[in-house]
């Protein structure tokens, strides 16, 4: 995996699950696998929850127990000795609930995302002025920690700019961008933001019609984390929490139905040309 955005609790979370799923595949018990580390089982269950760092030597022991192929070890091990450095997002960690910030560490070590949204634009797409008018009246965040919210928010996306972008590729409803969050002058820089970003290769980016009454997004939000070595996993989130899927099979089932909605969704020409209409609409507003 490419060091994209160092966070040692997101590189434990990933190894651990890793660890966890290659044991029950091979039908070892924490028991046993304890005896090869010569430690306790609890230590094994501290090292997949994430809880404790996992030593390269470690992951490498447990891996060979499982009857892991070397490469999948060797790729492992790796990751497990970038697991000590810096987190990323430390300056911002005051602002982000605990709930988050594994998500944040996990987006930033992401090789590629997809994202259904409903309501609003995913955070990677957000304007700074877009993004303060969404937590005006927020009840979880308070004023006075909004501005750095914002920035915590900025700070975030991986689609332009220095490093490895992110590749991006998102369905999001249609009256989202009917929505003028911001007032006219605010929802005009963000959609004209969002034509910039989709002249990029690695921003993908699809609107669903209101015409298209029934889709695999009506069972709700959610996003899709593809990693270069780890496995993906799919996060949904929840007012004050959020769910990690982790099982292969379920996440396959994700990863079809974020192809069926870009499917179904207008495509990338149609999508660029509504939200051209939309700037339309709101310059008429404005002579108005």
């Amino acid at each position: 995996m490419v060091d994209r955005r160092a966070d040692p609790s997101a590189l434990r979370f990933l190894i651990g699950h890793d660890l966890k799923t290659t044991r029950e595949r091979a039908g070892i018990r924490q028991t046993q696998a304890a005896k090869v580390l010569g430690c306790k089982q609890p230590k094994i269950n501290y090292l997949e929850s994430g809880k404790n760092r996992q030593k390269p030597e470690e992951v490498t022991k447990l891996l060979r127990l499982y009857g892991a192929d070397v490469e999948h070890v060797d790729r492992m091990a790796s990751l497990a000795g970038q697991a000590d450095r810096s987190t990323w997002w430390a300056p911002f960690k005051e602002v982000l609930p605990d709930w988050f910030k594994i998500f944040v560490g996990l987006e930033g070590l992401a090789r590629a995302a997809f994202s259904y949204e409903s309501l609003l634009l995913p955070g990677q797409l957000q304007t700074p002025e877009y993004a303060a008018a969404t937590l005006q009246g927020n009840l979880q965040v308070p004023p006075m920690d909004a501005q750095q919210v914002v920035r915590a928010r900025m700070a975030r996306q991986r689609l332009e700019g220095e490093g490895v972008p992110l590749r991006f590729r998102s369905v999001i409803e249609q009256y989202v961008l009917d929505r003028t969050i911001g007032g006219p002058g605010v929802m005009r820089a963000q959609l004209e933001h969002l034509l910039t970003l989709m002249e990029c290769d690695n921003v993908e980016l699809h609107v669903m019609p209101i015409d298209v009454s029934v889709h695999d997004g009506l069972d709700g939000d959610y996003l899709l984390l593809d990693f270069d070595e780890a496995q993906s996993i799919c996060y949904i989130e929840y007012p004050g929490g959020a769910v990690y899927v982790q099982d292969q099979d379920q996440v396959e089932l994700y990863t079809l139905a974020a192809d069926r909605l870009c499917a179904a969704a207008l495509s990338e020409a149609d999508s660029a040309s509504y939200i051209e209409r939309r700037i339309d609409a709101l310059d008429r507003r404005s002579e108005a």
